[in-house]
């Protein structure tokens, strides 16, 4: 629980601080890179944290995991420039990749399946309470002191994370002589970074060459075909492959990247639509994404007891995806109201969804899997979500900043390309000058498709949780 708020509180603390962190920095240019980075190194190493706290034990890796955030943390709130400040955000998100998915192996190593799902309530409000206190935080922190302190309060709650995992967490028993798959995470490593970089290319307003842009995606197709090839041949695989022939792991991993994208298409642009469009401040933003976190923790804790109780878990995908589509449908509709009230409420059903369908699908993934393949099954978990919610960053990034170029040039002709998109999009409309209205009305043009397209996600969220198989899953009865 202590590995998963500090991943979250730092997840949701950092964006209300970002027109800060520039001004102070005296530089615009590099800020997107401040969550690129740390979403690269993040992603890159979640598979890696996984299998190799399967072969070593859990301790070590979360040890590494947790001492490498914090220093990174540190770094961060010392950094004097963009680039350093870049930096030190890669080394978080080294050490931050092994927090959620090895907190969730830890609890498989300790829970019998029955029971995880009640646990994992716990731990999702954990999670919510992290994503309530982290704008706040930030935007405190930000305001009255500095934003440098967003950063350095994750000291102390690094040590003390750090020091409960080495006194709680069992030692690996796996001997020193395994054979670890260097090729395999490096040629994984090399692809999944293309990809990423690929998406915050496309998500972003400044775009390199097209020829720049294929190759990329060339490189990683091609580098992840040499690294499936590879993990046919290794003996301890990163990614063991023979686990996507287990229909309901495939199933679970393809409906979390689904919903994946679906939560990351809200946390990231409904604060877009409440700054920028309805002209609130980040806190408001913020607090807009409160009853979504907090229908999250209710739905988690009721349903995990359920599933504890019963020993099935399918129903609550299902159930889960209808109020995920649902609440796409609220949103755009408007059903509740324009506003940033009607927002929130409509986002509370879409939270009620994840709350219900995020650890059943850990779950399932974790029973459907042998003990020896836990950490990874988990960390295969957690990385689908973030390649998913990658992935519609990207498009509907690359959709909103298109579209929204687009409106300001039919209303302002060719002034709209005086216009600092970059800042309008991170809600400084401001920014705009005497274009300002224009900006919104392009801005909120772009939102209304940007959210439309979240309901196909829903629907594909609902036909993944429908084919999901159900197994008995260990343990008691409670």
């Amino acid at each position: 629980m202590l590995a998963v708020f500090l991943a979250a509180l730092d997840q949701n603390a950092v964006a209300p601080a970002l027109p800060q962190i520039a001004g102070d920095l005296r530089t615009f240019e590099g800020l997107a890179w401040i969550i690129t980075a740390y979403l690269i190194a993040s992603t890159v190493t979640i598979p890696l944290y996984g299998r190799l706290s399967d072969l070593f034990g859990r301790r070590p890796l979360l040890g590494v995991s947790v001492g490498t955030f914090t220093l990174g943390s540190l770094l961060c709130g010392v950094a004097q420039d963009m680039g350093q400040l870049v930096a030190a955000r890669a080394v978080q998100g080294l050490g931050a990749g092994g927090l959620v998915p090895l907190a969730y192996a830890v609890l498989g190593d300790l829970v019998p399946a029955r029971e995880r799902s009640r646990y994992l309530g716990y731990v999702s409000a954990m999670w919510a309470a992290a994503s309530i206190a982290g704008p706040v935080v930030g935007g405190t922190f930000t305001d009255l002191v500095s934003w440098r302190l967003i950063f350095l309060v994750n000291l102390p709650l690094g040590a003390l994370a750090l020091a409960v995992v080495w006194r709680t967490v069992r030692p690996g028993t796996r001997g020193a002589r395994v054979q670890v798959d260097v090729a395999g995470a490096v040629v994984l490593a090399g692809s999944v970074s293309l990809a990423l970089l690929v998406a915050s290319w496309l998500g972003g307003t400044e775009r390199p060459a097209t020829a720049v842009l294929v190759a990329a995606v060339a490189a990683s197709v091609a580098l992840g075909a040499v690294f499936l090839r590879i993990e046919r041949r290794v003996p301890e695989p990163i990614v063991p492959l023979e686990l996507f022939g287990d229909r309901v792991f495939a199933t679970a991993s393809m409906a979390m990247a689904v919903v994946g994208a679906v939560l990351f298409a809200y946390t990231i642009y409904v604060p877009v639509r409440v700054q920028g469009v309805l002209g609130g401040s980040a806190t408001a933003a913020g607090l807009a994404l409160i009853p979504f976190s907090l229908a999250w923790v209710v739905t988690s804790v009721a349903s995990g007891r359920q599933v504890a109780a019963t020993g099935r878990y399918r129903r609550f995908p299902i159930g889960g995806a209808v109020l995920i589509l649902a609440g796409a449908v609220l949103v755009v509709t408007e059903a509740f109201g324009g506003g940033t009230a009607g927002i929130a409420a409509a986002l509370a059903v879409t939270g009620g969804g994840m709350g219900m369908t995020f650890q059943a699908l850990l779950v399932a993934a974790q029973n459907a899997v042998p003990p020896a393949h836990i950490g990874v099954a988990s960390a295969s978990n957690q990385f689908f979500r973030a390649m998913g919610g990658s992935a519609a960053v990207a498009v509907l990034g690359a959709l909103l900043a298109g579209r929204t170029v687009a409106g300001l040039r039919d209303a302002a002709g060719a002034r709209a390309d005086e216009v600092p998109l970059d800042r309008v999009l991170q809600g400084e409309v401001e920014a705009a000058g005497d274009l300002a209205p224009e900006a919104v009305a392009a801005m909120a043009s772009a939102l209304d498709l940007v959210f439309l397209l979240v309901v196909p996600l829903g629907l594909l969220a609902l036909a993944l949780a429908l084919r999901l198989p159900e197994r008995p899953l260990g343990g008691p009865a409670r």
